[in-house]
């Protein structure tokens, strides 16, 4: 079981680490749209949640810990990486709500709910994405979960397949392929999962120094050859729509 100060500071420890490591992840960023920011998006998200996550007591709950920062995530969320990361972690919030501790199985549907809540969100999910990694991440969580108990064996199994997942990323999207790269958020989601296990095991506390995913991008890659000739849209923007009226229908808008 892990308590919510443990997960607190895990998050924070993910939150440092893919502000360390953006600018690695950001090279990778050619796929929805070739600008080079996935790793700062998303070190921007989860970074809008250090702040409130620190003022919490010691004493927080695991339920507490996940709302706050899955709260802060999307009011921050900058890019499509960075809406998917607040998405994925805003279904965790909903699964350990009202939790004081959580233990693997729990975890591990959290994890999967997070999913869930990203795909739903998306309209045209694309595989060999951070959709991707994190399915496969989950799904090796919950099978873990069946037989096995200990949190930090089933984040570590979570992130062995995970980047098993990634290094496939290159095989699965044309525009990856043709750049010889993984997906970048696929990466960034990596490195703040990493940086989590790190804190859980006791290796890092909030570090100021990256937590290596283990992950690298292909020496060959060709960006010089790359253009937005085979993207459909080459500009990528992002809404978020709070929903004040519980029946509003929000066909009419993403339409």
């Amino acid at each position: 079981m892990i308590s919510g100060k443990i997960l607190r500071d895990a998050i924070i420890s993910g939150a440092n680490n893919i502000n360390n490591q953006r600018s690695r992840v950001d090279e990778l960023n050619v796929f929805p749209v070739p600008d080079g920011d996935t790793g700062t998006n998303m070190g921007m998200t989860v970074g809008a949640a250090v702040r409130e996550l620190e003022a919490l007591d010691d004493s927080c709950t695991v339920g507490e810990a996940a709302k706050t920062a899955a709260s802060a995530m999307l009011r921050g969320a900058r890019g499509n990486s960075g809406v998917i990361l607040s998405l994925l972690f805003r279904g965790i919030s909903r699964r350990l709500k009202g939790m004081e501790t959580v233990g693997a199985k729990e975890f591990a549907a959290a994890m999967e709910d997070g999913v869930d809540a990203a795909y739903k969100a998306v309209m045209k999910p694309a595989e060999g994405t951070i959709l991707t990694v994190a399915r496969m991440a989950s799904a090796a969580a919950v099978e873990y979960a069946k037989k096995g108990d200990d949190i930090e064996e089933l984040l570590d199994t979570a992130i062995r397949i995970g980047k098993e997942a990634l290094d496939n990323t290159v095989n699965q999207n044309p525009v990856l392929q043709k750049a010889g790269v993984v997906d970048a958020g696929g990466m960034g989601y990596i490195v703040i999962f990493s940086a989590m296990l790190a804190c859980l095991r006791g290796e890092v506390t909030a570090p100021t120094a990256a937590v290596q995913a283990g992950v690298i991008a292909n020496e060959n890659n060709a960006f010089d050859m790359f253009g937005t000739d085979e993207i459909t849209y080459a500009f990528d923007t992002v809404y978020i729509v709070r929903k004040h009226e519980p029946n509003v229908d929000l066909t009419p808008l993403r339409a």
